[in-house]
């Protein structure tokens, strides 16, 4: 067991670029995990990595390795969802990902109660609202609310997200409110969800002509999807977001409805994962439960 454990410090620290970031990646300090890749050189006689003050690069035998020891633990973890089939009890590590909003509001509050239905599982939740890689960040799944667009991934739909635009009422009280979309291109302030990458240049409405997309812009944007709502909710612009997450302040009034008859276009909310996951009682166990009881906590946010 010590030999695998090595064997998965080292393809994360591969994966990360570090021996911290790999190590605290799966709960270990850097010493300990800087002596598990020691133990591995001196067991292979040969070195994996290139050290220098600023960087930690695979040697040409270290990436040979790499891909060697992927196969491994796959092999591994493969065994293991066959024996929990047949022992009923499914155990091991499930990691996730989820976008921040969503993260705070539906996956992170259901963990601990999965958790102690199935105390043999261990789950280690990463929230970003930017895109991630399930395969090189070494995921089962991830968790999002939008359009997915990697057809390699496996996806489940848990349910359709209504989407609003909203601003405070202070904002629509110094600028005038859009009374069609072409409105919103006139000098208003659209928070946007942006990143390296991000697909969020534009916004999709529908209007009597179908679904449209609207080049929106603003005078600042971030890749906090919450930071974007309390902006919104200081009156500093408009926001596009799913309806759970704003209905409670659209109720108190503190947020406004903004072009009511055209609406964005729903969100899918829904996990990704690489097909060969679809076969672990556990990724399946933890999708089930958060299909069955996030649906519950959405809804609940919508009352």
């Amino acid at each position: 067991m010590a030999y695998l454990e090595s064997l998965r410090v080292f393809c994360r620290v591969v994966e990360l670029g570090s021996i911290t970031s790999g190590g605290r990646d799966l709960r270990l300090t850097p010493a300990v995990a800087s002596k598990r890749i020691k133990e591995l050189e001196t067991h292979l006689g040969v070195r994996l990595f290139n050290r220098t003050t600023r960087s930690l690069t695979p040697t040409e035998v270290g990436q040979q390795f790499y891909g060697e020891a992927l196969r491994i633990l796959d092999a591994v973890g493969q065994a293991e969802t066959v024996i929990a089939q047949y022992s009923g009890a499914p155990r091991g590590t499930i990691r996730m990902t989820s976008p921040l909003a969503v993260g705070r509001r539906i996956i992170a509050p259901l963990v601990p109660e999965f958790v102690e239905e199935h105390p043999d599982i261990e789950v280690r939740l990463r929230m970003s609202d930017r895109k991630v890689d399930i395969l090189a960040d070494g995921l089962d799944l991830a968790f999002f609310v939008g359009t997915p667009h990697d057809s390699s991934l496996k996806m489940r739909k848990i349910a359709d997200c209504e989407r609003v635009l909203c601003a405070a009422p202070d904002y629509l009280a110094k600028m005038e409110a859009p009374q069609v979309p072409e409105d919103l291109l006139q000098g208003h302030n659209c928070l946007l969800l942006r990143y390296p990458r991000s697909p969020e240049y534009f916004w999709t409405l529908n209007t009597p002509d179908g679904p449209r997309k609207f080049e929106v812009s603003g005078k600042y944007d971030a890749d906090d999807s919450d930071v974007l709502l309390n902006w919104a909710l200081d009156g500093r612009g408009i926001v596009n977001k799913p309806l759970f997450e704003v209905a409670a302040h659209l109720a108190r009034g503190e947020l406004v409805e903004v072009l009511p008859e055209n609406r964005p276009m729903p969100s899918i909310f829904g996990c990704l994962y690489p097909h060969k996951k679809l076969q672990d009682p556990k990724v399946r166990l933890l999708v089930d439960f958060v299909a069955q009881r996030g649906m519950a906590l959405m809804r609940a946010a919508m009352v």
